[in-house]
């Protein structure tokens, strides 16, 4: 008689034999039986069990006939990428952005919901009316909902611990989602998201360190060291933006003084290019001297684009602090590979000239001229891929 052990035992290797047969069909895209019992080191019949499997449940399908090794030719297998949707949100930004992916992180279908200044249960309320309007857009199975969000998050939990630009302390987000739509939930720090994202979906070549650094609605960074994700407690390794970098500076949301996120965010830029517009008669927005409160971030970026010069220096000193931030993690980690993304980064190298010129000037000059800093090409879709990474991950084991 077999015991329950036993049976669980069993159980589990079936379950990771199948795991490890579709991860290696999705990394080659399309191959043979033959073809993944050499990758793996599995048997033919278990593979075989294994992918008749995943197609009766829809992940993988026969595509046709390989070339012959001299025998019969072999029949080709390949994930299929539609068979299961995924759900994201970024929370991180003035408005909120949700998507639907596929299998390969392929945008479906894209929503966004204004945030604008709502905070604690205002802003609550709009991710659960976000999410109602990305389920009607699934048309396969939801594999499951990935939240980025800034703050600090107690990820086994699925809590937001504190979270200052959004209002939130202590909410148990993964729950109060999870409950609404009995579907797998999981929370990411947007900043450690979008290092995530680069890592699986960017151009990130050579060593497995990398450094992702999001600027604005708030300033952070997201670190993968030697392939995996760093999160600090609390996945507070990525508060960067409250950090001092300014003695006897502004206050900061946070309640200390002279944060990064005081100098360096969306609010910030908008803050000073409307002192900017009330004082220079020369700049392009000072069109908004009578109306303010309209001006947002991509008027400073249009005004920028179009050549107006009063605006770069605005965002030359942005970089300067930025560039202070991003010295002290080389400088510490020594990690050559650094991203910028996040709303700020579409200024582009007017952005990175001074964050370079910060860090050759700031630390050892060898680790300097070994660091890259490059902006991500991955866009505003860095921090919901980041969360697609994170369901294919715990639910699929396929990244």
């Amino acid at each position: 008689m077999v015991s329950p052990l036993q049976k669980a035992t069993r159980h589990q290797t079936k379950n990771h034999n199948k795991r490890l047969t579709l991860k290696t069909i999705y990394e080659r895209v399309e191959l043979s039986r033959a073809d993944i019992a050499r990758a793996t080191g599995l048997t033919r019949p278990t593979v075989s069990s294994a992918v008749a499997e995943l197609i009766e449940e829809g992940l993988v399908e026969e595509t046709g006939l390989g070339p012959s090794e001299g025998g019969k030719p072999p029949i080709l297998v390949r994930v299929v990428d539609n068979s299961r949707h995924l759900l994201a949100v970024d929370l991180a930004n003035r408005d909120l952005q949700g998507v639907v992916c596929d299998l390969r992180g392929q945008v479906l279908h894209r929503l966004t919901l204004p945030l604008a200044d709502s905070i604690g249960q205002q802003t609550l309320d709009r991710v659960f009316a976000l999410i109602e309007q990305l389920l009607a857009q699934a048309t396969s199975p939801v594999l499951g909902i990935g939240l980025g969000t800034p703050g600090l998050i107690d990820v086994q939990q699925g809590v937001v611990r504190h979270a200052v630009n959004l209002g939130w302390t202590n909410l148990p987000l993964r729950d109060l989602v999870q409950s609404r739509w009995n579907l797998p939930v999981y929370i990411v720090n947007d900043a450690q998201a979008a290092a995530l994202a680069e890592y699986t979906f960017g151009d990130h070549p050579g060593p497995p360190n990398l450094v992702v650094v999001k600027v604005g609605r708030g300033a952070s960074a997201g670190l993968v060291l030697n392939g995996q994700l760093y999160e600090g407690v609390n996945a507070g390794a990525s508060e960067i933006g409250h950090v001092r970098v300014v003695e006897n500076g502004e206050l900061c949301l946070c309640g200390h003084y002279g944060c990064l996120e005081t100098v360096v965010s969306s609010r910030t830029l908008v803050s000073r290019a409307k002192t900017l517009a009330q004082r220079d008669p020369r700049s392009s927005l000072h069109r908004f001297v009578a109306n303010p409160e309209a001006l947002t971030t991509d008027n400073v970026l249009a005004a920028f684009e179009a050549g107006d010069e009063t605006v770069k220096p605005l965002i030359t000193e942005m970089g300067h602090y930025l560039g202070i931030a991003v010295a002290n993690i080389v400088g510490v980690l020594n990690v050559q590979d650094v991203r910028i993304t996040g709303s700020l980064a579409r200024f582009g190298e007017a952005l990175l000239e001074p964050v370079r010129a910060e860090v050759a000037q700031r630390i050892f000059t060898p680790i300097a001229e070994q660091t890259r800093i490059r902006l991500s090409k991955l866009g505003q879709d860095s921090v919901v891929l980041g969360a697609v990474a994170l369901l294919l991950t715990h639910q699929l084991e396929v990244v």
